[in-house]
Protein backbone atom coordinates (compact mmCIF):
# COMPACT_ATOMS: atom_id res chain seq x y z
CA UNK A 1 0.00 0.00 0.00
CA UNK A 2 1.45 3.60 -0.74
CA UNK A 3 2.87 5.85 1.43
CA UNK A 4 2.19 9.36 2.75
CA UNK A 5 2.80 12.28 -0.02
CA UNK A 6 5.03 14.88 0.81
CA UNK A 7 3.90 18.08 -1.10
CA UNK A 8 6.43 20.88 -1.88
CA UNK A 9 5.45 24.43 -2.44
CA UNK A 10 7.90 26.40 -4.00
CA UNK A 11 7.77 30.34 -4.08
CA UNK A 12 10.11 33.26 -4.66
CA UNK A 13 10.49 33.61 -0.88
CA UNK A 14 10.75 30.57 0.79
CA UNK A 15 10.25 26.97 0.06
CA UNK A 16 7.15 24.98 2.51
CA UNK A 17 6.76 21.64 3.11
CA UNK A 18 4.09 19.24 4.67
CA UNK A 19 3.62 15.34 4.64
CA UNK A 20 -0.15 14.55 4.60
CA UNK A 21 -1.65 13.82 7.66
CA UNK A 22 0.33 15.59 9.38
CA UNK A 23 -0.62 19.29 9.94
CA UNK A 24 3.07 20.39 10.40
CA UNK A 25 4.69 22.93 7.97
CA UNK A 26 8.16 23.55 7.83
CA UNK A 27 10.32 25.79 5.62
CA UNK A 28 13.30 27.20 4.73
CA UNK A 29 14.48 30.52 2.22
CA UNK A 30 14.32 30.10 -1.08
CA UNK A 31 15.59 33.35 -3.39
CA UNK A 32 16.91 34.17 -6.93
CA UNK A 33 20.02 31.71 -6.56
CA UNK A 34 18.02 28.73 -5.43
CA UNK A 35 18.95 25.71 -7.99
CA UNK A 36 17.10 22.84 -7.65
CA UNK A 37 19.43 20.52 -5.98
CA UNK A 38 20.00 23.01 -3.34
CA UNK A 39 16.03 22.99 -3.29
CA UNK A 40 16.23 18.61 -2.86
CA UNK A 41 19.14 18.99 -0.53
CA UNK A 42 16.76 21.78 1.77
CA UNK A 43 13.68 19.51 1.43
CA UNK A 44 15.57 16.16 2.35
CA UNK A 45 17.13 18.07 5.50
CA UNK A 46 13.44 19.79 7.19
CA UNK A 47 11.56 16.38 6.53
CA UNK A 48 14.15 13.99 7.39
CA UNK A 49 11.66 12.75 10.47
CA UNK A 50 8.74 12.39 7.63
CA UNK A 51 7.82 9.44 6.16
CA UNK A 52 6.61 9.49 2.79
CA UNK A 53 7.49 7.72 -0.77
CA UNK A 54 5.87 9.86 -3.12
CA UNK A 55 5.65 13.82 -3.83
CA UNK A 56 4.44 16.87 -5.49
CA UNK A 57 5.54 19.63 -6.47
CA UNK A 58 4.25 23.39 -7.04
CA UNK A 59 7.18 25.44 -8.79
CA UNK A 60 6.24 28.56 -10.51
CA UNK A 61 6.94 27.90 -13.93
CA UNK A 62 5.32 26.44 -16.63
CA UNK A 63 4.73 22.32 -16.49
CA UNK A 64 4.73 20.02 -19.40
CA UNK A 65 4.88 16.48 -19.28
CA UNK A 66 6.70 16.93 -15.69
CA UNK A 67 9.50 19.09 -16.42
CA UNK A 68 9.42 23.35 -16.37
CA UNK A 69 9.23 24.29 -19.62
CA UNK A 70 11.20 27.17 -18.83
CA UNK A 71 13.22 27.97 -15.51
CA UNK A 72 11.24 29.86 -12.87
CA UNK A 73 11.92 34.11 -12.99
CA UNK A 74 12.77 34.44 -9.09
CA UNK A 75 14.89 31.63 -8.61
CA UNK A 76 18.36 30.19 -10.25
CA UNK A 77 19.30 28.26 -13.26
CA UNK A 78 18.72 24.60 -14.11
CA UNK A 79 15.29 23.93 -13.48
CA UNK A 80 14.43 22.75 -16.81
CA UNK A 81 16.61 19.56 -17.39
CA UNK A 82 16.93 18.14 -13.36
CA UNK A 83 16.01 14.72 -12.63
CA UNK A 84 13.38 15.39 -10.15
CA UNK A 85 12.71 11.46 -9.57
CA UNK A 86 16.04 10.95 -8.96
CA UNK A 87 17.16 13.84 -6.79
CA UNK A 88 14.52 12.68 -4.34
CA UNK A 89 14.57 9.19 -4.96
CA UNK A 90 10.83 8.91 -5.24
CA UNK A 91 8.38 9.20 -7.56
CA UNK A 92 7.61 13.09 -8.52
CA UNK A 93 4.37 15.15 -9.66
CA UNK A 94 5.65 18.76 -11.02
CA UNK A 95 3.07 20.76 -11.40
CA UNK A 96 2.38 24.71 -11.70
CA UNK A 97 2.11 25.79 -8.22
CA UNK A 98 -0.91 28.04 -9.16
CA UNK A 99 -2.07 24.56 -10.50
CA UNK A 100 -1.43 23.22 -7.27
CA UNK A 101 -3.11 25.38 -5.15
CA UNK A 102 -6.14 25.51 -7.62
CA UNK A 103 -6.52 21.74 -7.32
CA UNK A 104 -6.61 22.03 -3.19
CA UNK A 105 -9.46 24.77 -3.24
CA UNK A 106 -11.51 22.75 -6.16
CA UNK A 107 -15.34 22.32 -5.27
CA UNK A 108 -16.33 20.71 -8.51
CA UNK A 109 -17.78 21.79 -12.05
CA UNK A 110 -15.81 24.40 -14.10
CA UNK A 111 -13.58 26.20 -11.36
CA UNK A 112 -11.27 29.21 -12.42
CA UNK A 113 -8.45 29.99 -9.79
CA UNK A 114 -6.82 33.18 -9.93
CA UNK A 115 -3.56 33.81 -7.50
CA UNK A 116 -2.92 37.36 -6.35
CA UNK A 117 1.08 36.72 -5.56
CA UNK A 118 3.96 38.66 -6.83
CA UNK A 119 2.15 38.05 -10.35
CA UNK A 120 -0.67 36.60 -11.69
CA UNK A 121 -0.93 32.77 -11.58
CA UNK A 122 -4.23 31.21 -13.35
CA UNK A 123 -5.89 27.57 -13.77
CA UNK A 124 -8.89 26.42 -15.03
CA UNK A 125 -10.13 23.19 -13.84
CA UNK A 126 -12.78 21.17 -15.54
CA UNK A 127 -14.51 17.78 -13.84
CA UNK A 128 -11.10 17.10 -12.13
CA UNK A 129 -9.41 17.54 -15.52
CA UNK A 130 -6.15 20.67 -15.11
CA UNK A 131 -5.65 22.65 -17.92
CA UNK A 132 -3.13 25.21 -16.88
CA UNK A 133 -3.51 28.79 -18.16
CA UNK A 134 -0.31 31.83 -18.85
CA UNK A 135 -3.06 34.24 -18.56
CA UNK A 136 -0.87 36.51 -16.57
CA UNK A 137 1.53 37.93 -19.35
CA UNK A 138 -1.30 38.76 -22.02
CA UNK A 139 -1.94 41.51 -23.49
CA UNK A 140 -4.92 43.34 -21.41
CA UNK A 141 -5.16 47.11 -22.13
CA UNK A 142 -3.53 50.19 -22.76
CA UNK A 143 -0.09 48.00 -24.54
CA UNK A 144 -0.03 46.33 -20.73
CA UNK A 145 -0.59 42.61 -19.26
CA UNK A 146 -3.29 41.39 -17.14
CA UNK A 147 -0.25 41.11 -14.54
CA UNK A 148 0.99 44.66 -15.10
CA UNK A 149 -2.30 45.30 -13.72
CA UNK A 150 -2.92 43.39 -10.71
CA UNK A 151 0.39 42.04 -9.74
CA UNK A 152 2.36 43.16 -6.51
CA UNK A 153 3.78 46.08 -8.74
CA UNK A 154 1.02 47.50 -9.42
CA UNK A 155 -0.62 47.22 -5.84
CA UNK A 156 2.84 48.98 -4.78
CA UNK A 157 2.39 51.65 -7.60
CA UNK A 158 -1.58 52.99 -7.98
CA UNK A 159 -2.55 52.07 -4.53
CA UNK A 160 -5.21 49.86 -3.23
CA UNK A 161 -8.55 51.56 -4.48
CA UNK A 162 -6.82 51.93 -7.51
CA UNK A 163 -5.46 47.96 -7.72
CA UNK A 164 -9.03 46.55 -6.08
CA UNK A 165 -10.69 47.86 -9.20
CA UNK A 166 -8.66 46.68 -11.65
CA UNK A 167 -8.72 43.12 -9.79
CA UNK A 168 -12.52 42.80 -10.63
CA UNK A 169 -12.14 44.46 -13.72
CA UNK A 170 -9.94 41.26 -14.69
CA UNK A 171 -11.76 38.88 -13.32
CA UNK A 172 -14.69 40.18 -15.25
CA UNK A 173 -12.87 39.84 -18.11
CA UNK A 174 -11.69 36.72 -17.81
CA UNK A 175 -14.76 35.28 -16.44
CA UNK A 176 -16.46 36.08 -19.69
CA UNK A 177 -14.06 34.39 -21.95
CA UNK A 178 -13.69 30.98 -19.57
CA UNK A 179 -17.42 31.01 -18.55
CA UNK A 180 -15.86 28.94 -14.92
CA UNK A 181 -19.16 28.10 -12.73
CA UNK A 182 -17.34 30.00 -9.85
CA UNK A 183 -13.59 31.74 -9.67
CA UNK A 184 -11.04 31.67 -6.60
CA UNK A 185 -8.75 33.86 -5.73
CA UNK A 186 -5.65 32.83 -3.82
CA UNK A 187 -1.93 34.29 -3.71
CA UNK A 188 -0.42 36.24 -0.56
CA UNK A 189 -2.42 39.59 -1.88
CA UNK A 190 -5.76 37.77 -2.18
CA UNK A 191 -6.53 39.04 1.24
CA UNK A 192 -6.10 42.66 0.70
CA UNK A 193 -10.04 42.50 -1.01
CA UNK A 194 -12.37 43.98 0.88
CA UNK A 195 -14.95 42.49 -1.46
CA UNK A 196 -15.58 40.15 -3.96
CA UNK A 197 -17.04 39.95 -7.24
CA UNK A 198 -20.29 37.92 -7.84
CA UNK A 199 -19.60 33.96 -8.14
CA UNK A 200 -16.28 34.44 -6.17
CA UNK A 201 -14.46 33.01 -2.97
CA UNK A 202 -11.21 33.52 -1.76
CA UNK A 203 -8.88 30.69 -1.46
CA UNK A 204 -6.06 30.23 0.89
CA UNK A 205 -2.09 29.69 0.45
CA UNK A 206 -2.37 26.12 2.30
CA UNK A 207 -4.75 24.57 -0.32
CA UNK A 208 -1.47 24.02 -2.35
CA UNK A 209 -0.83 21.29 0.33
CA UNK A 210 -4.48 20.14 -0.20
CA UNK A 211 -3.54 20.06 -3.35
CA UNK A 212 -0.35 18.61 -3.70
CA UNK A 213 -2.18 15.41 -1.57
CA UNK A 214 -4.84 15.17 -3.80
CA UNK A 215 -2.66 14.95 -6.80
CA UNK A 216 -2.04 11.32 -5.66
CA UNK A 217 -5.22 10.31 -5.64
CA UNK A 218 -7.48 8.40 -8.30
CA UNK A 219 -9.74 11.49 -9.51
CA UNK A 220 -6.48 13.28 -10.19
CA UNK A 221 -4.37 10.66 -11.63
CA UNK A 222 -5.27 11.38 -15.06
CA UNK A 223 -4.74 14.49 -15.23
CA UNK A 224 -1.47 14.34 -13.89
CA UNK A 225 0.12 11.30 -14.85
CA UNK A 226 3.42 9.49 -13.95
CA UNK A 227 6.11 10.07 -16.22
CA UNK A 228 8.85 7.86 -16.87
CA UNK A 229 12.46 10.19 -17.92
Amino acid sequence: MPGQVLAIDIGGTNVKVRVEGDPEKRSFPSGPTLTPQQMVEGVVAIASSWTFDRISIGLPAPIVKNQPARDPANLGPGWMDFDYDDGFSAKVKLVNDAAMQAVGSYDGGRMLFLGLGTGLGSCLIVQHVIVPTELAHMPFKKGRSFEQFVGVKALKKHGKRQWTRDVHEVIEVLSGALIPDYVVIGGGNAARLKSLPENCRLGSNANAFVGGFRLWTPEWAASIPVYDH
